[in-house]
């Protein structure tokens, strides 16, 4: 009789096999083939906007292969490999000093001296920090101590919005170390305020303001790059292509930044009404955010700027889609709710929410409230095919914020909103 774990691991083999082989697919479909581990450029397809059928691939694939790790290696090189990984602080120290930037002028590769020079680091350590960096593909050692770009690497430019991402990233690690702390201390242990985060509980300890959205006019530029790298990284995008924006008539962008959505929307939807909504100052930096990239829409008066705390008041009313990406994550259930609530006070009997956040999958979740098939993880990979990024997002959340990613049903419960006493409504 087959043992069934070995099944189980021929199993993971096909789906990795399949889904490498798709992934191969859609990168030849491009014309230009399959990138190399070492390439010195981009491949047309890194940053297009319709990258479905590849992320869906390599979703599969990555949570494959974790999980195939997971039962052939034994465990406590697993549960080591957890917290035995500094990938973090080598991408930092790359991205701080701009490394990719000053190897981008050497395609051939630059010895570790004049590179240390040009950045003003130890030739020794930084040596150290790009093998380490190489070995998983970024940067690479074309001969001994000279480097170069890769097609990894090169994301780290700081001309890239990628990178501005990267960089908000770096402050977490040490909002992560505290977490037990959070979990046991008096006040912040059963609190899920936005005041009684992991990130709020680090700053006052260090005696710093704790408010994420209170920033300076330089503070509030990067942020904003920030959400355009987020954007890249997660495919936001391909909301562009799957939703029926040549049905609409008139979107609401709810907290809408400076545009990163609602700017190529514009340009790919010329029909549309679109309404930018933020706070005050982002609205300032949004106009001329979209002089520069979008001008004929404000020339055009398709687009409009309204100010809105969303916390406090309600968008403008009436529109056919009311668009939150990366909103709702933020927040957690309370201030979510309210959120909701204020936009189902100004919607129209054919009005749309439209929330553009990650769902988490769970082992056992309420029968009513399931998957469609497109997300549903192939036998036997994990749930959320395996892949941690999903749950990586919400320790995010978590630590920033209180916030989270959540299921279809918890999506549910935060969109019941009373519209008149005793009776509850969907949004």
């Amino acid at each position: 009789m087959t043992d069934p774990n070995e099944v189980k691991v021929e199993a993971l083999l096909s789906i990795i096999n399949s889904s490498a082989r798709e992934a191969m697919a859609e990168y030849k479909n491009t014309g230009h083939g399959v990138p190399g581990v070492d390439a010195g450029t981009l491949h047309p397809l890194d940053f297009a906007t319709d990258t479905l059928a590849l992320r869906k691939a390599i979703r599969l694939l990555e949570g494959a292969c974790e999980q195939l790790n997971t039962i052939l290696a034994p465990p406590q090189h697993t549960t080591y490999n957890f917290v035995n990984n500094y990938s973090w602080a080598c991408i930092d120290v790359a991205t701080q000093s701009c490394i990719a930037d000053v190897l981008e002028k050497h395609p051939e590769g630059l010895s570790v001296d004049a590179l240390a020079d040009a950045v003003n680091l130890d030739k020794t350590k930084i040596a150290r920090v790009l093998r380490f960096l190489a070995l998983r593909g970024c940067f690479k050692e074309v001969k001994r101590d000279v480097f170069a770009n890769t097609r990894l690497s090169l994301v780290l430019k700081s001309t890239n919005d990628v990178v501005f991402c990267i960089r908000d990233q770096r402050d977490n690690p040490k909002y992560a170390a505290i977490l037990y702390e959070t979990m046991i201390d008096q006040e912040f242990a059963i609190s899920n305020e936005v005041e009684k985060s992991p990130r709020a509980f680090t700053l006052r300890k260090e005696g710093k303001n704790n408010n994420y959205w209170e920033m300076d006019d330089e503070a509030r530029k990067t942020f904003h790059k920030c959400m355009i790298g987020h954007s890249v990284i997660y495919g936001s995008y391909a909301a562009l292509h799957y939703y029926p924006w040549d049905n609409v008539s008139s979107v609401v962008d709810v907290g809408s930044g400076t545009g990163t959505m609602s700017i190529p929307l514009a340009k790919m939807f010329p029909h549309l009404r679109i309404t930018n909504q933020d706070l005050a100052e982002t609205m300032k930096l949004s106009r001329n955010t979209w002089e520069k990239k979008a001008p004929e829409a404000l020339l055009d008066g398709r687009v409009e700027f309204v100010t809105l705390n969303f916390l406090e008041e309600s968008p403008v009313a009436g529109k056919d889609v009311y668009y939150l990406r990366s909103i709702i994550h933020d927040w957690p259930d309370d201030e979510a709710s309210v959120i909701l609530h204020n936009i189902r006070k100004v919607m129209g009997p054919n009005s749309r929410v439209l929330i553009h956040d990650c769902v988490l999958l769970r082992k056992f979740e309420e029968p009513d409230v399931g998957a469609n098939g497109s997300t549903k993880a192939l036998e036997p990979t994990l749930l959320n095919f395996g892949s941690n990024t999903p749950h990586q997002h919400d320790m995010t959340m978590w630590l920033l914020f209180n916030g989270k990613e959540r299921t279809l049903n918890e999506f549910k419960n935060i969109g019941q909103v009373p519209s008149v006493p005793g009776y509850v409504d969907d949004v």
